[in-house]
């Protein structure tokens, strides 16, 4: 799945270590869009699991930007509870306007200037 919006916050990266001995490392943020019922505002956790995938978002991303985020929806099931995630698995910057331009005005015509339409 994929989804448009503007990173509204990181949050700090969590690490731990697998029962293996293996050390992990994962970073969550917060987007968030106008696709809400009536344009209401919407928001969305997504998760990066990885230590070069951590990285490589903060070096690139930050609050504010206008970002292209793919991701994989996943439940989990632990005692009898669900648990939901989104993760994310590619974060590009979104093309066109960035998050401080606003949309230019459509343009309007006067009801004295002819386009040479029969209506």
């Amino acid at each position: 799945m994929e989804l448009k919006g503007k990173i509204k916050k990181v949050l700090e990266v969590q690490k731990g270590t697998t029962k293996d001995g293996k050390e992990w490392q994962k970073l969550n943020f917060i987007v968030e869009n106008n696709d809400g019922y009536e344009g209401k505002e919407s928001i969305y956790c997504f998760e990066i699991f990885g230590e070069e995938k951590v990285q490589n978002f903060n070096k690139f991303n930050k609050v504010g930007d206008l970002v292209d985020v793919s991701f994989n929806i996943s439940t989990n099931e632990w005692n009898d509870k669900y648990f939901t995630s989104l993760q994310s698995w590619k974060v590009f910057k979104a093309e066109g306007q960035t998050p401080q331009q606003e949309a230019p005005e459509p343009a309007t015509i006067s009801e004295n200037e002819s386009d040479g339409l029969p209506f």
